[in-house]
């Protein structure tokens, strides 16, 4: 009551009693947009926790155009490695959720916090864990989506889609060329890239080379190459801000990319694009199954499913099987296909609790 004997209206609670979720997926941008449906099914099974992610300062503007983060807590470390601690502050967790490994490492980190509850891969050197076991051949967006099912949390691995910045395309229909990867086992060759650019510039088609930082002499190579202006190159010396880059891909009339981060957003985006792996299948990394994404790769018919190197420095000798003729091929084929509905409104409600599976229900 007031002075006045009127009833005053419920405070919000204090931030440091609301309940949080920490989410470790301390990786790059692919990886980050990988787990999208696990952060996705995270986000309706808590609508009333503050979901924080642990993971590079630089993927802050992405993990929040998810729409499905609070907030994220920067930490890294070098490679794939996890990292050495967490600037944790407060009380621990309610949920830590392990999207980055399956081993001791990731799992000893979140303990350290010690969270009410913990969902990660079952692993010998932490017998305390009864979580699912890990499986090698298995696709990334599956992979996570099946941990947080064992644990009660319904994920559809198809639920990739996230909203597009409000903001302009700085080149709206383009074309969109990345001839840069992490690992030269991943780069196909420039000069190829710059001759799919020049045949699609001589069909009328815009094409513009994106780069990130440290690929400004890749992208201006490709340029020149293609014919292009110097103006056609995004990003090389810095990264293009995520905004940006996130709306020339939303509106372009294609994405030709390696096995990399902007494949990843392609995806996400509901863009079309052409995808070309090497070292690694797409049976593990690829996009979803749909008309848009084409996925070119080259096996040695043996099976194998990791046949090189994802980090080696050579381009992968599967990479290379790829021609410029069937890259072309592809690009039109994708290019003229229809665009699924923009994503709009908050995400849904809780999913319906079922049967309770192994290890709990939240």
């Amino acid at each position: 009551m007031n002075d006045q004997g009127t009833r005053r209206p419920p405070a919000d609670p204090p931030a440091q009693d609301r309940l949080r979720a920490l989410v470790l997926r301390a990786l790059g941008l692919g990886d980050l947009l990988a787990v999208v449906p696990a952060l996705r099914a995270l986000r309706r099974q808590l609508p009333d926790h503050e979901i924080v992610l642990a993971a590079p300062e630089r993927l802050t503007g992405p993990a929040m155009a998810t729409g499905l983060v609070d907030r994220v807590l920067p930490t890294s470390a070098a490679g794939r490695a996890v990292p050495a601690a967490l600037a944790w502050t407060g009380p621990a967790p309610d949920i830590a959720v392990d999207l980055h490994g399956n081993g001791p490492p990731s799992h000893l980190l979140l303990q350290r916090l010690r969270p009410g509850r913990l969902f990660a891969y079952a692993h010998p050197g932490t017998p305390g864990i009864a979580g699912p076991a890990w499986r090698e051949d298995e696709h990334e967006r599956d992979r996570w989506c099946r941990l947080l099912s064992w644990y009660g949390v319904r994920a559809d691995p198809a639920d990739v889609r996230i909203p597009p910045p409000d903001v302009a395309s700085p080149a709206p229909g383009a074309v969109v060329v990345h001839p840069g990867a992490d690992a030269g086992a991943r780069r196909w060759p420039p000069e190829r890239f710059a001759a799919v650019a020049r045949e699609l510039t001589a069909r009328g088609h815009r094409v513009v080379v994106t780069a990130g930082a440290g690929e400004d002499t890749l992208a201006r190579y490709v340029a020149a190459r293609a014919g292009l202006s110097a103006d056609a190159v995004l990003g090389g010396t810095r990264d293009v801000p995520f905004d940006v880059l996130s709306a020339l891909v939303a509106h372009a009339r294609c994405v030709l990319v390696g096995d990399t981060g902007l494949a990843h957003l392609a995806t996400a985006l509901g863009t079309p694009s052409v995808v070309l792996f090497g070292p690694v299948s797409p049976r593990l990394w690829g996009p979803v199954a749909d008309a848009r994404h084409r996925a070119l790769w080259h096996p040695d018919g043996d099976g194998r499913i990791r046949p090189g190197d994802a980090h080696g420095r050579r381009p992968d000798e599967r990479l290379l099987r790829i021609t410029t003729e069937e890259v072309l091929e592809a690009v039109r084929a994708v290019g003229g296909l229809p665009r699924p509905q923009p994503l709009s409104g908050p995400p849904p409600g809780p999913a319906p609790a079922g049967a309770p599976l192994p290890g709990g229900r939240l």
